[in-house]
């Protein structure tokens, strides 16, 4: 699988359509990522996502693109990053 778009920081379309919102501490991890990087879309056990998107040797956070997250656990996790 392979990033289709990324026309917002935040948000990202795979080639398969699926369309995924970035955790704002890993927004940097992704603007990195080459369109030809192969990448894949896996569960993820935390409090905080339900998805990670991993290539290249990085894990980036990720919950459906409808759904928010949760501002008093996103500013908790980048204090502690």
């Amino acid at each position: 699988m392979k990033i289709g778009s990324h026309f917002t920081s935040h948000i990202v379309e795979l080639d398969d359509g699926s369309r995924w919102r970035i955790f704002p501490g890993d927004l940097d991890l992704t603007l990195n990522r080459k369109p030809e990087m192969k990448i894949s879309v896996a569960s993820a056990e935390d409090d905080l996502c339900s998805h990670v998107l991993v290539g290249g040797g990085v894990k980036v956070r990720l919950s459906p693109e409808r759904e928010s997250w949760p501002a008093a656990q996103v500013k908790s996790a980048l204090k502690e990053e």
